[in-house]
């Protein structure tokens, strides 16, 4: 039975993590190791963390280096064949390392097998949307345009995988093996995945059980909201640098569906002006995105329009019923 490694970055997540590690300790699958590394976090998390005695749980301490140089220290000490990504506030359904493992193992060429994702409010309370993404024969047009994958807590990986994408930096006083880029405090998962689609010949692939539950938090939203515009725009100008063709043809659609993502967050988070804006920022890079995907695009708007327009009780109305009849993201 192959080991695995997971990885959870600890900072600033006292109130939740007690409940990530206890979803990695229930997992059906039990061979594994539980990397906690602590990025210096300020809070109670640290002392939260020390509370488990599994012998599997080993805690790492570093200073601040953000989400992607905690889960680059977290790969450079695993001991697994397999790399699980977890972030300290998100959780997993008890068989979702099996479910993965199984995966892997019947298809040898798939490098990131990933799941479907349940949205979940701050208290753990099921929103009752999902994601419902393309799951196979994943290109790089489609990280661009939808990311499959959708969060950093979806994916399982081969540890042959990262190492493909592996780079040397020196970025504290000695030379280090890096594999998520250090200079993104966001949108390190979708500079990932690109590399590994277009530098490496490791598939991406998903399997359609909503097997992750990733928690939406409506703390800084509009400031969360422009910074993740703001790291789209890098990781964009960087693939340029080896992908210049790619991104000449996906660069404007890239943008606008992005848009329209951060849009649909607003709206979950009920912020109809925040999601207006950002609706008509889409449209107007990509207006073709209503021909392509009518229904989606379609829906966030008049759903970033009904939010900002109407009172919060009526729109919650709406929201139940469609929520009802689609259950899907």
């Amino acid at each position: 039975m192959k080991k695995v490694s997971v990885i959870i970055p600890v900072y600033q997540v006292e109130s939740y993590i007690a409940d990530t590690v206890l979803s990695v300790l229930e997992q059906t699958y039990q061979n594994f190791e539980l990397l906690l590394v602590d990025d210096g976090s300020p809070d109670r998390s640290v002392e939260v963390c020390k509370q488990f005695t599994d012998p599997r749980i080993k805690m790492i301490h570093q200073i601040n280096r953000g989400l992607a140089g905690a889960r680059n220290t977290g790969i450079r000490h695993a001991q697994g064949d397999y790399l699980a990504l977890l972030d300290g506030d998100d959780l997993w359904l008890p068989n979702k390392l099996e479910k993965h493992i199984d995966h892997l193992e019947k298809f040898p060429n798939v490098g990131v097998s990933f799941s479907r994702s349940e949205f979940i409010d701050e208290a753990g309370t099921s929103l009752g949307t999902y994601t419902k993404p393309k799951l196979q024969q994943i290109e790089p047009s489609d990280l661009l345009i939808d990311n499959p994958i959708g969060n950093g807590s979806a994916a399982i990986l081969r540890r042959e995988t990262m190492a493909a994408i592996a780079f040397k930096g020196n970025l504290n006083g000695s030379e280090e093996t890096f594999y998520f880029d250090e200079g993104f405090r966001q949108a390190e998962d979708l500079d990932c995945w690109l590399r590994v689609a277009i530098q490496t010949e490791w598939q991406i692939a998903g399997i359609p059980d909503a097997l992750t539950l990733y928690r939406v938090n409506s703390g800084g939203l509009s400031a969360n909201l422009l910074n993740q515009l703001d790291f789209l725009e890098k990781v964009i100008e960087k693939t340029r640098t080896y992908a210049p063709e790619l991104m000449d043809q996906w660069e404007k659609p890239a943008r606008a569906y992005s848009l329209r993502y951060l849009a649909r967050s607003a709206v979950r988070m009920k912020s109809g002006s925040t999601a207006t804006n950002l609706m008509h920022r889409a449209l107007s890079n990509y207006w073709q995105m209503i021909l392509e995907q009518p229904r989606r695009t379609l829906m966030t708007l008049g759903a970033a329009y009904v939010l900002k327009l109407l009172p919060q009780c009526f729109y919650e109305q709406v929201e139940e019923l469609m929520v009802k009849r689609t259950k899907t993201n």
